[in-house]
């Protein structure tokens, strides 16, 4: 497998095309680039590598060649007419504060509104695969609205999210959740770019309870931004560390208690202007 060997490759000479305008034409230099690919012929390139390098292109370049792409896109658009799921975050961004959406920049959150409801009603939207019809595509939005309300969207598009799920705010036992139990949690990020740098990092359970506590109380008594608060006090805790590390630390393994983080952010936390702009 290390043997090295000569192996043809066939390259695009189409050079990447950016067009840089309205909303909409990026779209238009993709087809454009698609349609030149199809007019030059591709070009083969001799390339030296290893034969186990080599019978990965090999694999893709013959697996391609099995796809029907015609076949695979029809599918795929029928699935997203049929089973689709669109999920609208931070909807809330859009609504009129005010109420009227009659003057200011409420007038062009109106405008998006506006644009949004007959996708959401039902019409058929051109797309780089060809027109996709809308009308049993489920709509999902979101939003914190702690500014607006459900009810300053437009009429028309209140209609079309007929129902309302309201979510409680994260818990303790939440952040404590979402610090170890994710495959990329937080924590778990943290200790990796320690480890890379020959440190290891650990955090007891009470550390990580404390956290979660701090956390919570802060959200509380400033503002509720979820579970963004965690990267924040993170951040704060281990700030020290990380600009020290690797050439000012001797140890190669911290360990972050309940103490430690109390001592830390004991100060921070109380001193609630303070805390508005570090936490």
């Amino acid at each position: 497998n290390d043997r090295i060997i000569e192996l043809d490759i066939s390259v695009d000479q189409i050079p990447s095309l950016q067009i840089m305008g309205p909303i909409g034409l990026d779209e238009m230099g993709m087809n454009l680039q698609e349609i030149f690919g199809n007019i030059v012929p591709k070009k083969n390139k001799k390339r030296k590598m290893k034969i186990s390098d080599a019978l990965v292109i090999i694999r893709k370049e013959e697996a391609d060649k099995l796809i029907d792409m015609e076949a695979v896109v029809k599918e795929a658009l029928n699935r997203a007419e049929n089973s689709g799921i669109v999920f609208i975050d931070e909807i809330d961004k859009i609504t009129s504060r005010s109420g009227d959406g009659s003057h200011g920049p409420d007038v062009s959150r109106e405008g998006v509104q506006r644009d949004l409801l007959p996708i959401v009603e039902g019409s058929t939207v051109n797309t780089k695969y060809g027109p996709v019809k809308t009308e049993h595509i489920l709509f999902i939005a979101s939003g914190a609205f702690h500014v607006a309300k459900p009810s300053d969207l437009v009429p028309e598009l209140q209609g079309r999210f007929p129902i309302r799920v309201e979510l409680k705010s994260l818990l303790e036992e939440d952040f404590i959740k979402i610090l170890t139990l994710p495959e990329n949690a937080l924590i778990k990020q943290y200790q990796a770019l320690m480890r890379s740098e020959g440190i290891e990092l650990e955090f007891t359970d009470d550390a990580i309870r404390e956290i979660a506590s701090t956390a919570a109380k802060v959200n509380e008594e400033i503002t509720n931004i979820g579970a963004r608060r965690l990267h924040t006090i993170l951040t704060t805790l281990l700030e020290e560390i990380l600009f020290n590390t690797p050439d000012n630390i001797e140890k190669k393994s911290i360990v972050i208690d309940a103490k430690m983080v109390n001592d830390k952010m004991k100060d921070i936390v109380q001193d609630t202007d303070l805390s508005k702009f570090i936490l």
